[in-house]
């Protein structure tokens, strides 16, 4: 009895498991259930169940305006740069050039002593004196197109003489007034020596740091201190020789 009941149960569970394999294959064509959408509309992949949806998500829409460019900002110096810059010194402020400050030289030229001797382009005035020296000053000379040579007198002498600009230089710049009396702020500075006939006479500045430049218009120009020094030792009727 016992062993009918063991082959009973083992041909029932080989046709279960059959039974289930079987309906397994044909399961696998038939219609699936159908899909609940979660109703979560912003969920990223609802927008792959069905081709053709609009996206949720909508680019914005590019601009049609140029793009314009911020300026450069300005990149403000510190103060320790600032102080490492080169600054930039107003003419006036400048020391005068060692070379054109008054010296003692040996002078070995044919002038005999008295004589002033100037030379425009060394920019160099000299005294000549006995024992072959001479005193040398520096001075500002005619510039290009009012350079001229040759030899004169001292004829007059004048302690901080008026101006009065001749006609031709007030055609050229007429904003100059018609006369200017003695002063600091003169032209002529604090002497003058005039040069025979002539407009041109050797005289001081107010611009003492255009000495050893071509700026004048003809006039030989020295600093206030030296053109004192020389008005003191050069006497009316001294020979004076521009080369």
């Amino acid at each position: 009895m016992r062993l009918p009941s063991l082959l009973a149960c083992a041909v029932a569970t080989v046709a279960a498991v059959f039974c289930g394999e079987a309906a397994a294959q044909s399961g696998r064509y038939a219609t699936p259930p159908p899909i609940v959408l979660s109703p979560n509309l912003t969920e990223p992949w609802v927008t792959q169940l069905r081709p053709g949806d609009r996206p949720i998500y909508r680019k914005e829409p590019r601009s049609s305006a140029r793009v314009r460019r911020l300026p450069t900002p300005e990149i403000e110096i510190t103060p320790a740069a600032a102080q490492a810059a080169p600054k930039t010194l107003h003419p006036s402020q400048r020391p005068i050039a060692e070379q054109f400050l008054p010296t003692l030289v040996t002078y070995d030229g044919p002038h005999a002593p008295g004589t002033v001797v100037i030379d425009t382009n060394s920019r160099h005035l000299y005294l000549v004196e006995a024992g072959g020296m001479a005193r040398r000053y520096g001075v500002g000379v005619g510039r290009p197109g009012f350079e001229w040579a040759g030899t004169h007198r001292v004829t007059r002498k004048a302690e901080w003489p008026a101006w009065v600009p001749p006609p031709e230089m007030r055609q050229r710049q007429p904003y100059l007034p018609a006369r200017m009396e003695g002063g600091p702020k003169n032209p002529l500075g604090a002497r003058a020596l005039y040069l025979g006939s002539t407009l041109y006479r050797i005289h001081g500045t107010s611009e003492p740091w255009t000495i050893g430049s071509a700026v004048s218009s003809g006039c030989i120009r020295m600093r206030n201190e030296d053109v004192i020094d020389l008005y003191g030792r050069v006497p009316v009727g001294a020979r004076v020789v521009v080369m």
